[in-house]
């Protein structure tokens, strides 16, 4: 007898400027730790080109952090979104550049 996980249908409230993948990324870094977009990519994720950019938008919208150059964490505010207890459209920008 097998078991069913119901946790690929945990429904988040994403912000107008997310994309579909970033929960994907969020939880590569959630089950892997600090990583580098090329990890992300190799982890299952999108091409290391695209997840760095994500990453970067991540950040700038605090769901992730930039330890060194290239090298990201999920914060407590990704980890809050994931578990659904965070609404990432109350979220605003931590730097006005895009």
């Amino acid at each position: 007898m097998s078991t069913v996980r119901d946790t690929e249908y945990v429904v988040r409230q994403p912000a107008e400027w997310m994309q579909p993948v970033d929960d994907r990324i969020l939880e590569i870094f959630r089950e892997h730790g600090n990583l580098t977009p090329a990890a992300v990519e190799e982890f299952g994720g999108p091409s290391s080109s695209h997840a760095s950019r994500r990453c970067k938008k991540l950040t700038r919208h605090g769901l992730l952090e930039q330890i060194v150059t290239g090298l990201y964490t999920i914060t407590d505010d990704g980890e809050a979104y994931l578990d659904e207890e965070l609404d990432a459209s109350e979220l605003k920008p931590l730097e006005d550049t895009e």
